[in-house]
């Protein structure tokens, strides 16, 4: 066994050496909240609240306005703004949603991480392809931007699926983010 050349040093740390643990990621999730609500409660409760695989920083409850700049801006400084990276959970319409789109325009404004997941018993088109919004298919198609179509099964997946989404973003000159936001929601 060969030691180190510090090891009589006083200040040289003892005890087994372990890797470090990353970090626990702060993230904000967006999703429909009217199709989609049940699946964002079990999402957050299984894998913040239980597992403690990340911080939730996605809103407690609706922002109180019918300023819709207002609303955008609170979202995106108070919420996204502190998070790392956006988990979109995407469902049958979430494709439709005007706030899902601003709250991907923001993450990538902030130059955050970004990773789809698509909501269990969500269906395929033709192609086999899945609906997602179509900022977030910009950022996959370009690099930046993680995708997984099936529902992470353990803790230690989506840390996994986490961890490569924070790699993807650090190639920032990816980022797809010149289209206009979406004014309203699509029928």
């Amino acid at each position: 066994m060969t030691l180190h050349p510090d090891w009589r040093n006083p200040y040289f740390p003892r005890g087994p050496f372990r890797s470090p643990q990353p970090a626990k990621r702060k993230v904000f999730v967006s999703y429909h909240h009217e199709r989609d609500q049940s699946w964002f409660d079990y999402f957050t409760n299984q894998f913040s609240e239980t597992f403690d695989v990340f911080q939730d920083q996605s809103l407690d409850e609706e922002v109180d306005s019918e300023d819709l700049d207002y609303v955008n801006r609170v979202i995106r400084e108070d919420y996204i703004g502190g998070s790392s990276i956006t988990i979109v959970l995407c469902g049958a319409e979430t494709w439709k949603r005007r706030f899902v789109d601003w709250e991907i325009a923001s993450t990538l404004h902030y130059e955050h991480a970004l990773l789809g997941i698509v909501v269990p018993g969500t269906m395929p088109n033709v192609d086999g392809k899945f609906a997602v919004p179509m900022r977030l298919h910009e950022n996959i198609q370009s690099g930046y931007a993680a995708f997984v179509s099936q529902w992470p099964s353990s803790p230690t997946e989506l840390k996994g699926q986490i961890e490569g989404a924070l790699s993807k973003s650090l190639l920032k000159f990816h980022i797809e983010n010149d289209r206009v936001k979406m004014r309203r929601n699509l029928p």
